[in-house]
């Protein structure tokens, strides 16, 4: 699993269905909406269940502190001992790791608080995930893991005019967008992490434009949305 955000609800229930008995979860960082599903997460409940936190050390603490803080009252109705699975924590920055035949690799990125990008691996099939980064401050953030990966599903938040007023906030602009896929090249390209104020119109303009400006037709960009499926099949 990669991040937890509310959509991990949905995904727990599914994954308790099939008796899943071990979960990774690879957060890229602690900042709310990445984290507030996890609550919620039914295998969390599973006394027969194994979950394994990935993520990057916090500022002002670990990351075990800072999750089982933020599952807890006051944040939480029940405290972290509640919890039934057997969950551990590991921290991570630069590293590269194996999990269940995927090659792992994670790095650091430009967002506000710790941050990484992953790269997945698994025979030759590369999937990047990059939710949150603002390479307008830092062109070769991520590039590492979002070069030439099969699928890259990468932060679109902004508009040129949006971005003027919020440098620094930790997202990408259309134009930085359409550069970052330049340098990245990869085969596919999903917009994520959209702008809670732009609804599907706006979305699918900014679709149209970063097309145009870039070249890519609607097989190599497209906008990621809730329940989207995507398969990487080998060359």
């Amino acid at each position: 699993m990669l991040d937890a955000g509310t959509g991990v609800r949905d995904l727990g229930r599914a994954l308790a269905g099939e008796r899943v008995r071990e979960i990774d979860l690879l957060l890229t960082h602690l900042h709310l909406d990445h984290i507030e599903g996890l609550g919620f997460l039914a295998p969390m409940f599973d006394p027969e269940c194994t979950v394994r936190i990935y993520g990057p050390r916090p500022d002002g603490g670990t990351l075990e502190e800072k999750l089982t803080s933020y599952l807890s009252p006051p944040y939480f109705p029940l405290p972290f001992e509640r919890f039934d699975a057997e969950i551990s924590f590991h921290e991570i920055e630069r590293d590269r790791f194996e999990l269940d035949g995927l090659t792992v690799t994670s790095v650091p990125v430009r967002h506000p608080g710790p941050t990484l990008a992953y790269r997945l691996v698994e025979d030759a099939r590369s999937f990047a995930f990059i939710p949150d980064n603002e390479p307008g401050l830092d062109r070769e953030s991520g590039l590492e893991v979002a070069g030439g990966a099969d699928i890259l599903l990468h932060d679109s938040q902004y508009t040129d005019e949006e971005y003027a007023q919020r440098v620094g906030w930790g997202h990408a602009s259309l134009s930085h967008l359409v550069r970052y896929l330049d340098d990245a090249a990869p085969k596919r390209a999903v917009m994520v992490h959209h702008d809670p104020d732009h609804d599907a119109a706006k979305l699918e303009q900014l679709l149209a434009d970063a097309r145009g400006r870039s070249g890519r037709e609607e097989a190599q960009l497209e906008l990621g949305y809730e329940g989207l499926d995507l398969t990487l099949s080998h060359s």
